[in-house]
């Protein structure tokens, strides 16, 4: 009788000879000639299992434990929480979901871990989501929940961890959780990252992301390892009843005659070079050519750097500071965030405006401070540079700035999705709506303002993140 186990990130098939494994065309099995037995990398598993079933062959099944979990929540899920969890369970457990910040991404996976009731393994990019993820099951749940990261290493039923730890982790303890649900899962398609992935047994699979898509395709690489998008709602679906209406404005700012003048002179030194060297705008591998060749060529050099200067005075136009403070006083009563792409600018309006601010130098327990104070009305403004744009938990507003950006529309979406929670929803695991999810009726307009320089690069920017 063959017999399945976990060892070192892979299911081991016992009782497969050499000769047997190619007649036998399992999926992903192969001869390993160092433990001289057939095996396959773990994530084949449930694809190994079925392959099984299917030929009608006896096996004994030993990868993972036999615990089953009593788990029950207090959510009342929404229609579109119930659709997404109904289209991954009729998708064999296995798939993605992509929701807007905002939309309750965490309810959906709280329900799936309790209708499974098998051991769990969440697995999110932040130390933040890591102690927003524990915070929230350990409520909902009340058992103990493990975490790998964040200073600590401790494995139970349920277990939290960073993606970094569970990449250390995953040889180790990849037979020991039935479900593992990958938050923000666009991160699984980093080189490194997929291999956590490949290295976890569990048959049941699912991904939480407001935006699935990348740019260089990674998508088609975790459709693979965790299933493919099974459900998806837009911000446009949502808004209104469930979460805020929204308006999005753009603002257009002049450059000063001296702007002006600098940001035509780097712009036409990076412009130059691109049209001698026949490379285009539009085109990532271009770019990354460039940034190759400045390695060795001086003018490439040049080129990039002058892209670099005319990038940041576009982006820190004085005009924005100017606009700003009109939009602040036009909105004194509203809750508002600020986002810029540079953390010296996050310095000066916040000297300016006398505005808390939050960027990467901020420690982690001062920036809690703040968000907390935001949270409870003693701030109701803070200026952030980039790391508001996830994976941390954080409270409702009803107005954003964006000063600066890049084209990416993930970046976008995330930003976007800062100002469309309903307004006396629970902020928990960094988009649930509270204990109860039902629709609210007091939800408002939100409004984000996109402060973009005239007649510079950056419209293109404004154009290619919407």
């Amino acid at each position: 009788m063959l017999t399945l186990t976990f060892e070192d990130g892979t299911v081991r098939v016992g009782g497969l000879s050499e000769s047997a494994v190619a007649a036998a065309d399992l999926p992903g099995v192969r001869w390993d000639d160092r433990g001289v037995v057939a095996r396959a990398s773990a994530h084949r598993y449930a694809e190994v299992r079925a392959a099984l079933d299917e030929r009608g062959l006896d096996y004994e099944d030993r990868v993972l434990p036999e615990t089953r979990l009593d788990l029950s929540h207090a959510y009342d899920l929404r229609d579109y929480q119930r659709a997404a969890l109904n289209a991954w369970r009729e998708n064999g457990n296995r798939g993605v979901l992509e929701l807007p910040t905002g939309a309750g991404k965490t309810v959906v996976a709280v329900a799936a871990m309790a209708e499974l009731g098998v051991p769990t393994l969440v697995v999110v990019p932040t130390v933040d989501l890591l102690t927003q993820w524990r915070r929230e099951l350990e409520t909902e749940f009340e058992i103990p929940v493990g975490q790998f990261g964040g200073g600590e290493q401790v494995k139970e039923d349920i277990t939290v961890s960073t993606y970094d730890s569970a990449y250390l982790r995953a040889e180790e303890i990849g037979g020991d959780f039935g479900l593992v649900v990958f938050d923000e899962v666009h991160h699984l398609g980093g080189a490194g990252y997929r291999d956590v992935a490949r290295l976890l047994a569990a048959p049941a699979r699912l991904g939480l992301t407001a935006t699935f898509e990348r740019p260089d395709g990674a998508h088609d690489v975790i459709a693979d390892l965790v299933g493919p998008k099974v459900y998806d709602r837009s911000v446009d679906d949502l808004a209104g009843e469930h979460l805020a209406d929204y308006e999005v404005r753009r603002v257009e700012v002049d450059l000063s005659p001296e702007e002006r003048e600098r940001y035509e002179e780097a712009q036409g030194t990076f412009v130059d070079y691109l049209k001698r060297s026949n490379l285009s705008l539009d085109s990532g591998s271009d770019y990354q050519k460039l940034v190759l060749r400045s390695g060795s060529d001086p003018k490439a050099r040049e080129a990039l750097l002058a892209k670099q200067r005319a990038r940041r005075i576009m982006m820190n136009a004085d005009a924005k500071v100017e606009r700003l403070g009109r939009l602040l006083e036009r909105h004194r009563d509203d809750r508002v965030i600020v986002f810029t792409a540079h953390t010296d600018l996050v310095y000066r309006l916040s000297e300016r405006y006398l505005l808390p601010a939050i960027t990467s130098e901020t420690g982690t327990k001062e920036r809690r401070e703040l968000l907390e104070r935001f949270r409870d009305g003693t701030y109701s403004r803070i200026v952030a540079a980039n790391v508001l744009d996830e994976g941390v938990d954080v409270p409702d507003a009803n107005v954003a700035v964006l000063l600066a950006g890049s084209g990416s529309e993930r970046e976008f979406t995330q930003r976007l999705g800062r100002v469309l929670r309903p307004k006396s929803g629970g902020g928990t695991a960094d988009d649930a709506d509270g204990p109860s999810s039902e629709p609210r009726s007091d939800v408002g307009t939100a409004i984000l303002y996109e402060l973009v320089s005239a007649e510079t690069a950056e419209e293109r920017v404004a154009a290619r993140r919407r």
